[in-house]
């Protein structure tokens, strides 16, 4: 998975076949890592700054009009409108990863890789990021999420994809998948040989 990911970020060149995201090949350097944000679960953020500041700071990274108007918003849908002027360090675990969540959605990005990014998040959070997934999914942008969740992951999908030791092993649309039945798939599929 984290090669994949790396390669959707445009980070990695893949060793064979091809990744596009609008039709540009990836890796496409810093114009199309600009279109891609990215929630881990380990937050990545710098701890003696702001949960604003952390904000601010990939909003004008990423070229953002506005950048103080942009972290404003993105830190306000993620219920921290509150605690922006807060260090990072100062925060609970599950509001810092509010707060990267935050970042990875200040610029708009085209696609959004998100990796196991409920972790640390409180139930309010959990919701939280949940209506931003729908919401952003609805609105267009590609949602990569990497889960261990079965459910969670199957409850967001458009389409499932299971990977075993780096190689996709299986890929269904949602519309075909019997969440009540697929953790069995999912099981016989990497335990089975697929």
């Amino acid at each position: 998975k984290t090669t994949l990911l790396r390669v959707l970020a445009g980070l990695l060149k893949p060793t064979a076949g091809t990744a596009r995201l609008d039709g540009t090949m990836l890796p496409g350097g810093a114009v199309t890592r600009s279109l891609v944000g990215v929630i881990s679960h380990q937050t990545l953020l710098y701890s003696a700054l702001s949960a604003r500041e952390n904000v601010m700071f990939a909003a004008r990274l990423h070229g953002t009009d506005a950048p103080a108007v942009h972290a404003a918003a993105a830190l306000g849908r993620m219920g921290l409108s509150d605690r922006a002027d807060v260090p990072v360090r100062a925060l609970s675990r599950g509001m810092q990863q509010r707060v990267s969540i935050s970042r990875a959605m200040v610029h708009s990005p085209r696609m959004l890789l998100a990796d196991e990014p409920y972790t640390g998040l409180d139930e309010s959070g959990a919701r939280a990021l949940t209506g931003l997934l729908q919401e952003v999914r609805a609105a267009g942008t590609t949602v990569v999420l990497v889960t261990h969740n079965l459910a969670e992951g199957l409850a967001l999908a458009t389409h499932a994809a299971v990977l075993r030791a780096g190689k996709l092993v299986r890929y269904d649309q949602r519309s075909g998948i019997d969440p009540a039945r697929y953790a069995d798939t999912y099981r016989e599929t990497v335990a089975g040989g697929g």
